[in-house]
């Protein structure tokens, strides 16, 4: 009996060692696949925000961002799909807007709406590197780069990031498709004469979209005739609707009041980010 006991404890000891063992292993198993300790999911936006198209889908959009063809060079940061995101009285607004023009034989076009912040400090992180300029002869052909901080040009925050201002245009109907840009094709000065810069299916404002000139300023004087006309249409049509026009930039505009005049969200631009709002 005695004999007996001792197998039978040490076959226990021998279970109770391998359940340790066994234990042991899954605690490393789980530990190395878990997420790290304090890891949190993809932000995405309050429900005050809403895919533009689910709102109007008449509106044509071109995010820009989602391009190569933008001053950076490359896709920004953030921009996960070319989707228009928004507050959701920014975007009905826009319709607002969209269906007076349709009945004009014009439609609205969106460049850029919601920009993350990460977005931002990607565009702040190479306006700091001075020995990129790959896209300068189109976008800032005039302005030293050294200088895009100090003449406003680029900034630690922005106002798309709040999700109620967007960078838009007016398209004339039928809608020619513009053509994609090619990677290393060559540039030419957004300043120029419609014919000669990259072409867009835009009314002529008298420049392209992100043009970093004075001339890209609402009311300049040198901008006259039917560019003068064009950008009237633009900002009037925005303005009936509670849009304010940045005065730099033609194409620039914020509903108001702003659901959200003091925050900065970063949540990812992709659909995902408001599914089911």
């Amino acid at each position: 009996m005695t004999a007996l006991k001792r197998l039978t404890g040490r076959a226990s000891a021998l279970r109770a060692l391998g359940a340790l063992a066994l234990a042991g292993l899954l605690a490393a198993s789980a530990t190395a696949t878990a997420p790290p300790a304090g890891a949190a999911p993809e932000s995405r936006a309050p429900r005050e925000f809403v895919a533009l198209d689910r709102v109007d889908p008449t509106i044509l959009q071109e995010m820009r961002y989602t391009t190569e063809h933008n001053f950076v060079g490359e896709r920004v940061d953030g921009y996960r799909q070319p989707v228009c995101i928004l507050t959701r009285p920014a975007a009905e607004a826009l319709h607002r807007a969209q269906v007076k023009l349709l009945a004009r034989g014009y439609t609205l076009k969106v460049y850029d709406c919601y920009r993350p912040q990460r977005a931002v400090d990607h565009f702040v992180r190479w306006a700091k590197d001075l020995d990129d300029e790959r896209m300068k002869r189109e976008f800032y052909p005039l302005v030293d780069k050294s200088r895009l901080f100090a003449d406003g040009y680029i900034a630690e925050k922005s106002g798309h990031s709040r999700g109620s201002t967007v960078d838009v245009t007016v398209v004339r109907l039928p809608a020619a498709p513009t053509r994609p840009y090619v990677p290393g094709e060559p540039l030419v000065e957004c300043f120029r004469p419609q014919g000669e810069r990259f072409p867009d299916n835009s009314l002529d404002m008298g420049t392209g979209f992100d043009c970093f000139d004075t001339l890209s300023h609402t009311d300049d004087p040198r901008v006259q005739g039917a560019q003068r006309a064009n950008r009237d249409l633009l900002r009037n049509a925005l303005a009936e609707q509670g849009f304010v026009n940045l005065p730099e930039e033609w194409w620039h505009f914020t509903f108001k009041p702003e659901p959200f005049p003091s925050a900065f969200f970063d949540f990812p631009v992709a659909r995902r980010s408001v599914a089911g709002h």
